[in-house]
C-alpha cells in the first residue's frame, strides 16, 4: 500500500519564492515518468524525510495534487550540506504493472559464531540489485550470519530469491564473511636484539698522533 503525501503545484519558481517555501518548512520538487508531464511541486520537508525513513528509499509515494493521486517514487534528492536540510527532491512516477531495477540494503542479523571465538565480520556489499513491479520491492535484505563460523561466508548464490523479485547481483560476489584476525609476526627482532653498526675507526690519525 502506498504512502499518501500531500503536494502543491509550484508554478512561480522565482528564487525569492523557493527560499519562501524552504523557510516555510517545505521542499521544491518535480515530477517526471509514466503518463505525467513534468510538473514542478512542493511537499512538507519533515514528511518527506519520515516517509523515507519509515518506509525505505524505495517506497511507494502516493502524492496528492489537487485532489489527483500520482504513484511515485522517490528518485534522488539534494541536501544543503551546510544546514544538513532537504533543498530538492526529483519524485518519478511509476507504473505498478511495469518491473523496475533498484538497489535494496542488505541488514546483517544476528552474531555469527566465528566473531565470538575472535574471527572478525566483513561486509563488501551493502545494497543488493534486484528488479521487482513497485509494490514487491522489499524494504531491505535481512541476512542472518549466526551459524557463520571463521573462514565462512554467503555469497550471493546462496540468498533464495523471493517469488516477487529477481537478484541482478553476480551470483559469486560476497556479501559477508568471516576473516581470521590479523596477527603481529612472532619472528620480528626485539629492540633490544637489533645489530648496531661498528663505529668507524681513521686508522691514519691515530698514527700521525704517536
Amino acid at each position: 500500500m502506498a504512502v499518501t503525501l500531500e503536494a502543491k503545484k509550484r508554478e512561480d519558481l522565482k528564487t525569492s519564492n523557493t527560499k519562501a517555501l524552504r523557510l516555510a518548512g517545505d521542499v521544491p520538487g518535480i515530477i517526471y515518468g509514466y503518463k505525467v508531464e513534468p510538473q514542478t511541486v512542493s511537499v512538507n520537508s519533515i514528511e518527506l524525510l519520515k516517509t523515507v525513513r519509515d518506509e525505505g528509499k524505495n517506497a511507494i509515494i502516493s502524492l496528492q495534487i489537487d485532489g489527483k493521486s500520482v504513484d511515485v517514487m522517490l528518485h534522488e534528492y539534494q541536501v544543503d550540506p551546510i544546514k544538513d536540510q532537504l533543498i530538492h527532491a526529483d519524485f518519478y512516477a511509476v507504473n505498478l504493472q511495469e518491473e523496475l531495477d533498484v538497489h535494496v540494503s542488505i541488514a546483517v542479523d544476528g552474531e555469527a559464531i566465528g566473531v565470538k571465538e575472535g574471527g572478525v565480520l566483513q561486509q563488501p556489499l551493502y545494497e543488493l540489485a534486484l528488479r521487482a513491479k513497485p509494490k514487491d520491492i522489499p524494504e531491505q535484505i535481512t541476512i542472518d550470519v549466526s551459524d557463520l563460523a571463521v573462514g565462512d561466508s554467503i555469497l550471493v548464490s546462496d540468498l533464495k530469491e523471493g517469488k516477487n523479485y529477481e537478484i541482478l547481483e553476480d551470483e559469486n560476489t560476497t556479501i559477508v564473511s568471516i576473516l581470521v584476525p590479523d596477527e603481529v609476526p612472532a619472528d620480528e627482532p626485539a629492540e633490544d636484539e637489533e645489530e648496531t653498526e661498528p663505529e668507524a675507526t681513521d686508522e691514519k690519525g691515530e698514527e700521525e698522533e704517536k
